[in-house]
């Protein structure tokens, strides 16, 4: 279909069902956003394409802070914001994403070497998951695309993990014949960020994106990780998922977020290891003498953070399908604090005039207390924390939450029963 026909049966009504799935209580703005995406690839590569709609969704980390790089386990969740795209083959070697508020990338297929002056831009990922695609014999064509998310940037729900999603699943379908599964499909994204993009994470904000729902991974095989559906509701206990954005600046940060990884790795090495998965706690802990003695005190406690938020995620995952939502509630605010105390990242040592989270979690405690749970959300240093809030507080929570930190800064939101996808009239369960 063009993109008339195809916003003429968003307009009837066909893709209710698809959103309603999708988006849950956000769906009814949908036919709107997709009809302007619709409008405005019409306007940039013309109306009488042939063209296709996919969406890839944001990230809330609910269990496993920092635990990805180390290939420990994680509890993650695909959400109900996401990037999506309006995108036909073009008859070139060039793929053109027009992404709203950003000038247009354009990448030549013909040159899929590394720019060293792409780094830290979109034009990198694309670049790099294109390269990636040919490496492992799958097939990769031009196409021009037209994408807006409400993943907003900066806000610790991984729109660049998103992106990265959204462009492997447009190359999977037009042209790789959907040979990529997702968990592929996320290595390709985490690649194309570790050697184009120049940022070394982990695998967990890819993970989540591409595969969507509540998931328990396991990276101890980083190249085979065990991905288990969880299935829960939040709002069956009569809770919601909150994330707020505290505003904070993530700007100079590169070099706190690196040391993580780098300090905990450093513990590793001390038993001969490369991370710390590889590593038995009862080991760690006996020889603590002898750790220190090569490591920073740092280093250490971020270790005793990794082993205890590593053993969490399953007794996380237990709690949720025995139903037992006050031990989860628990052991989410265990692993927060262990975050603040241990591995540190609710605030930078560069700048501790500013602490936004902390203060965001102060008040969550406050008014929590007793009936939901709070943690650091993500990366840390700057940016979100995370809240299960009890239904009939969430008001409460909200206004409290926005009028220390900004209205619509309260993310209320709803698991998305699936990651990265082609989306038509008949996308939905």
């Amino acid at each position: 279909m063009n993109t008339a026909q195809l916003k003429a049966q968003i307009d009837s009504g066909n893709f209710q069902q698809t959103f309603a799935w999708l988006y849950q209580e956000r769906a009814a703005a949908q036919p709107a956003r997709y009809a302007r995406a619709l409008d405005q690839f019409a306007k940039l590569f013309g109306a009488e394409r042939q063209v296709e709609l996919f969406s890839a969704p944001g990230r809330s980390e609910v269990g496993g802070n920092h635990t990805d790089h180390q290939r420990g386990r994680v509890l993650a969740a695909g959400i109900n914001l996401d990037v999506i795209a309006v995108a036909s083959k073009n008859e070139e070697p060039v793929i053109r994403i027009q992404s709203e508020g950003f000038p247009m990338d354009t990448v030549d297929l013909r040159d899929l070497t590394v720019h060293p002056e792409e780094s830290n831009q979109a034009i990198s990922l694309i670049r790099g998951i294109a390269a990636r695609f040919q490496q492992l014999g799958l097939e990769i064509g031009g196409f021009d695309a037209y994408t807006t998310s409400n993943v907003l940037k900066g806000s610790g729900l991984s729109s660049s993990a998103a992106f990265e999603t959204l462009v492997g699943v447009i190359l999977n379908c037009l042209y790789a014949g959907e040979r990529a599964n997702a968990v592929q499909l996320a290595q390709i994204s985490q690649y194309a960020e570790n050697v184009y993009f120049g940022k070394p994470c982990g695998l967990e904000d890819q993970m989540a994106s591409s595969v969507g729902g509540l998931v328990s991974i396991d990276f101890q095989d980083s190249e085979r990780p065990v991905v288990q559906q969880v299935q829960v509701d939040f709002s069956r206990f009569g809770y919601r998922l909150c994330v707020v954005d505290t505003g904070g600046n993530h700007a100079d940060l590169t070099d706190d977020y690196a040391a993580m990884p780098q300090e905990m790795r450093s513990v590793a090495q001390v038993f001969g290891k490369q991370v710390l998965r590889e590593v038995e706690p009862t080991e760690f802990y006996a020889n603590l003498p002898q750790v220190r003695a090569h490591c920073s005190d740092r280093a250490v406690l971020r270790a005793f953070h990794f082993f205890a938020d590593n053993e969490r995620v399953p007794q996380q995952v237990a709690a949720l399908e025995q139903g037992d939502f006050e031990r989860f509630k628990r052991l989410v605010i265990e692993s927060g604090r262990s975050s603040f105390m241990y591995l540190q990242n609710v605030y930078t040592c560069k700048n501790p005039a500013e602490q936004g989270l902390s203060l965001g979690l102060a008040i969550s405690e406050r008014l929590l207390g007793g009936k939901g749970a709070w943690r650091v959300h993500g990366g840390g240093l700057a940016g979100t924390i995370q809240a299960f809030v009890p239904e009939k507080s969430l008001e409460e929570y909200r206004v409290a939450l926005e009028a220390v930190f900004g209205e619509g800064h309260c993310h209320v939101l709803s698991i998305r029963p699936v990651g990265g996808v082609r989306i038509t009239s008949q996308t939905h369960a």
